[in-house]
């Protein structure tokens, strides 16, 4: 079976490596103002109960027989 061995370690010249090692100094701008996004409106558990109740009552409704009275139906 043949094996060939990498080594594990990067050989780098000392000036390629100074320069990937070198500190760079940023500035933050602080004077900028950013438009605010719009908060999405969220969708809570209230609005998942409602939904569930309103289609129950919905559901209930079209099960229960109706009575037809007169000619206005």
């Amino acid at each position: 079976m043949k094996s060939d061995l990498m080594h594990s370690r990067v050989q780098l010249e000392k000036d390629i490596l100074d320069r990937l090692v070198t500190e760079v100094q940023e500035t933050v701008a602080k004077d900028v103002t950013f438009a605010k996004a719009k908060q999405a409106p969220t969708f809570g558990v209230l609005n998942l109960w409602n939904l569930r109740r309103n289609s129950r009552s919905a559901r209930q409704a079209i099960k229960q027989p109706r009575i037809v009275t007169g000619f206005g139906f």
